[in-house]
């Protein structure tokens, strides 16, 4: 009898080791991203206008728990038009990765609102602009909202909008010409696979 008790406890500990098992931590997410920048200056006479357009967007999370966890967003390196003034003055390239922390609530009938804060580090490169130069490289705040649906197991529907701080002055020869403030919003759809 003492047998079968034991028997029946190693059963029922053994039936439960897959619900004790813990999810991945790891998720990716694959998104379309419109970006638009705001196109403001610090200089009055100087209209800048950087060209708007659709990129791809891969984001890797970590959770650190059920509600907290860490989201870098990155992406291919970006070939932008320049503007001044109503004239297209070349382009610039950069890349943009950014680096969150993010809290997510709980889930309402499978949407998972989440909110996220961190540092975007963008790299300037690649300019072509008639003369005029920028910094290599802009730091600034990120913010970010958005929600996952989840579809399955694994895979969740995912919308996003991040605003991202990016400045970068403007000069010509050893004249500074103005600050540009690009100040990008970034609107995403896209699917996440949770591991």
């Amino acid at each position: 009898m003492k047998s079968l008790r034991s028997l029946s406890v190693l059963l029922l500990l053994a039936s439960t080791l897959p619900l004790a098992q813990a999810a991945s931590p790891w998720s990716v997410r694959l998104a379309a991203t419109y970006l638009e920048t705001t196109d403001g200056s610090t200089n009055g006479a100087v209209d800048i206008e950087i060209e708007d357009k659709l990129i791809p967007e891969l984001d890797v999370s970590y959770a650190f728990s059920e509600h907290w966890s860490a989201e870098l967003v990155l992406t291919v390196p970006q070939k932008h038009s320049v503007r001044v003034n109503g004239t297209k003055v070349g382009y610039f390239k950069h890349l943009p990765p950014t680096l969150l922390a993010k809290y997510t609530f709980s889930s309402i009938r499978g949407f998972t609102p989440y909110l996220g804060a961190g540092v975007n580090v963008t790299l300037i490169f690649d300019e072509d602009l008639g003369g005029a130069r920028l910094d290599s490289y802009s730091v600034g705040p990120a913010a970010q909202a958005g929600f996952d649906y989840k579809l399955n197991e694994h895979w969740s529907l995912n919308v996003d909008v991040k605003r991202v701080m990016l400045r970068t002055d403007v000069r010509a020869g050893n004249t500074n010409l103005t600050e540009a403030r690009l100040d990008p919003r970034l609107y995403s759809l896209g699917l996440r696979y949770a591991f």
